[in-house]
Formats: C-alpha cells, sequence, structure tokens
C-alpha cells in the first residue's frame, strides 16, 4: 500500500476512533479539529522517512485512544459514572497470563 493510502487510511481510522471513544460526548468530540489540524500541518511533508514516523505515532495514538480510554459522566458533585466500551470488557482473572474477551 503507497504513503497516501496508509495515511488517508490512519486518517479515518482515527477519525472512527475518536467517534466510537467519546460517543455522546459533544466537547470531546471536537478532538476532530486537533486531527484536522495534525494532518494539515504534515500535509506538505515530502520525506518518506518523516511520514512513516508520523504514520506510527497516529497509530499509536489511535491505538491507545482504543484501548486506554473510559468515558466518565458526572452524576453527581464527587461522583463518576464509568462508561466502558463493550471492546475493553475483559475477563479479570486472577494469575491469568491469557485473559478473555467477556460475551
Amino acid at each position: 500500500m503507497g504513503q497516501a493510502a496508509k495515511v488517508l487510511q490512519l486518517f479515518k481510522t482515527l477519525h472512527r476512533t475518536r467517534q466510537q471513544v467519546f460517543k455522546n460526548d459533544a466537547r470531546a468530540l471536537e478532538a476532530r479539529i486537533k486531527i484536522n489540524e495534525e494532518f494539515k500541518s504534515n500535509k506538505s511533508e515530502t520525506s518518506p522517512k518523516k511520514i512513516e514516523q508520523l504514520i506510527k505515532i497516529g497509530s499509536d495514538v489511535e491505538l491507545l485512544l482504543r484501548t486506554s480510554v473510559i468515558q466518565g459522566i458526572h452524576t453527581d458533585h464527587n461522583t463518576l459514572k464509568l462508561v466502558p466500551r463493550k471492546d475493553l470488557l475483559i475477563e479479570n482473572v486472577p494469575y491469568c497470563d491469557a485473559p478473555t474477551q467477556k460475551q
């Protein structure tokens, strides 16, 4: 796959992940602006090595968002309700080397 196709695929993937991770959170969904700004600021990059490095950074960010971010909703003054996505719920068995997905 060419670099242009990889960049476009990463752009789309980041936006899809953003929509899933920040679902129903208008303020956090504004991360769209930051994603677009970052891609625009590097639009004129021509060095293949630098482009690969930027693709790697973007992929790492997408993975981090997808696997580590949990939404929290303020319910009271000092209370948060956590809203984990299904793909984050894994069976938590003590001393299990290979956790499995909950069904």
